[in-house]
């Protein structure tokens, strides 16, 4: 007969797992410990294997997605078997379990208002006197979601929502900020909950089969695969695409912020001779009109923007259950201010020359110093640069600019007495160094990234590979 294959706990601190990829496709035969798929731990990718033979009907939770222990993550049993049952109960239970959780996050207080109102009384029962199959919903709550005067208080809340919607439909208050969030018309959702009620599962199911609010002007339809590179929510930003972070990665990123901060930030530094990128700016503006001449700073934007494009982990942001990846390098170039620093942003920098680059941040930045920088213009980075060499400071850590995952800080460069070939010859030497979210770049990511960047402004010619 048909059972269900539940995530199993792989490591002693394993709370939920990632699969990390099935070896099996639905419809293969399984032998008994054969391995079936890999989970990603907190601590490992492990290999999961099959308490029974026979074939792998269903896969419930595919590829990079989270299951915590004891969730249905499969169906196997005889080929052509009926499984339609245990997949029924598996969705519910999911659906339960991905409520719980989404619950406990927004707090207990949450829960208790959450159950009190979508969970049908105990003593309700069918024509023929048996309990009602929702009783056993009403499992483990607490008392003070059954104390006297809970039911009154979350009616209370049930009819804020419904004033404020408008409408005569009764709805909870979770899933009416679920239908918000997620631009559902509630009038074409059918309530599941007591007296027609809806509820959260009900915003579930509509969100899953497409429904959409006429007031947001998308249409109703079927849920398609997001493209691999989303639409940015500010004009002419980046497109990005997101992939789901590894188990190790959220621990990393949970431990790291619990012991240093908000953002677990470590620095990185690096000597660079600069002589042949003076020698290079030199030659551009030789060959160019004055009002258009390059600063060493254009440079190092063009640079970092390269760099970039070669380090996919250092052009991203954490984004607590997802990794945003940046098609294109938007560079923030930190300007002082009256009021304080402004970043204005080089939109694509790494598809963009450098004396578009210099007659784009000469514009931006004498407009931040007017105030009239459009919010556009100075939000949405992906990496910034912050350059105080003009003010002959040598060497500085600088703040990261959340969401991004690194920052430059570049000092000035100057004639520094250095060995070449067994000699002390004079070189113009900057340092930079990096400010590292760890959550999203490793040591040696960073230190990878900026031997490129060294490299390109020790060698221009390099850009161009």
């Amino acid at each position: 007969m048909a059972n269900k294959i539940l995530m199993p706990k792989l490591s002693p601190t394993m709370e939920e797992g990632q699969i990390s990829r099935w070896v099996k496709a639905e419809g293969d035969a399984i032998e008994a410990n054969e391995t079936i798929a890999e989970v990603d731990t907190d601590k490992a990718t492990m290999e999961m294997t099959s308490l029974e033979a026979g074939t792998l009907l269903k896969i419930i939770v595919p590829g990079g997605e989270n299951a915590k222990l004891g969730q249905t993550i499969g169906i196997i049993g005889e080929k052509g078997e009926d499984f339609s049952a245990l997949l029924d109960e598996a969705s519910a239970n999911g659906a339960g379990a991905k409520s719980d959780a989404e619950t406990q996050e927004r707090g207990d207080a949450e829960k208790k208002t959450e159950l009190a109102d979508e969970k049908p009384a105990a003593s309700e029962t069918s024509s023929d006197g048996t309990a009602q199959k929702n009783v056993a919903e009403t499992e483990g709550r607490s008392y003070d979601a059954q104390r006297p005067g809970a039911k009154e208080d979350a009616q209370k809340e049930t009819s804020k929502v419904e004033n404020e919607s408008g409408g005569r439909m009764i709805v909870s208050p979770i899933a009416a900020r679920m239908a918000s969030e997620n631009d559902v018309n509630l009038k074409s959702v059918k309530g599941s909950g007591p007296k027609g009620r809806i509820i959260k599962r009900d915003i579930e199911e509509a969100i899953k089969s497409g429904q959409r609010s006429a007031v947001s002007g998308q249409p109703e339809e079927k849920a398609q695969a997001a493209p691999s590179f989303a639409a940015p929510e500010i004009q002419n930003a980046s497109r990005f695409r997101e992939e789901n972070t590894s188990k190790m990665r959220q621990v990393i990123a949970s431990r790291l912020a619990e012991s240093i901060g908000p953002i677990p930030t470590f620095y990185l530094t690096v000597e660079i001779e600069m002589d042949n990128a003076l020698e290079f700016r030199k030659q551009i503006n030789a060959s160019i009109k004055e009002e258009e001449k390059v600063s060493v700073n254009d440079v190092i934007v063009k640079v970092a923007a390269q760099a970039l494009t070669k380090h996919a982990w250092v052009n991203s942001s954490y984004q607590d259950k997802t990794v945003r990846f940046y098609e294109d390098a938007d560079i923030g170039v930190a300007v002082a201010i009256d009021d304080g620093l402004i970043t204005p942003v080089v939109r694509g920098a790494n598809r963009k020359g450098i004396v578009e680059i210099a007659k784009e941040i000469k514009e931006m930045a004498g407009r931040a110093r007017e105030k009239k920088l459009a919010p556009e213009e100075y939000t949405g980075a992906t990496f910034s640069i912050s350059n105080l060499g003009m003010f002959g400071i040598k060497e500085f850590t600088a703040i990261i600019n959340p969401p991004e995952a690194a920052i430059i800080a570049v000092g000035a460069a100057t004639p520094t007495p250095v060995v070449r070939n067994g000699e002390v010859v004079v070189r113009n030497i900057m340092n930079v160094t990096m400010s590292c979210d760890h959550r999203a770049i490793d040591g040696a990511t960073g230190a990878r990234f900026l031997q490129t960047f060294k490299q390109m402004l020790e060698n221009p010619i390099l850009m161009l590979m």
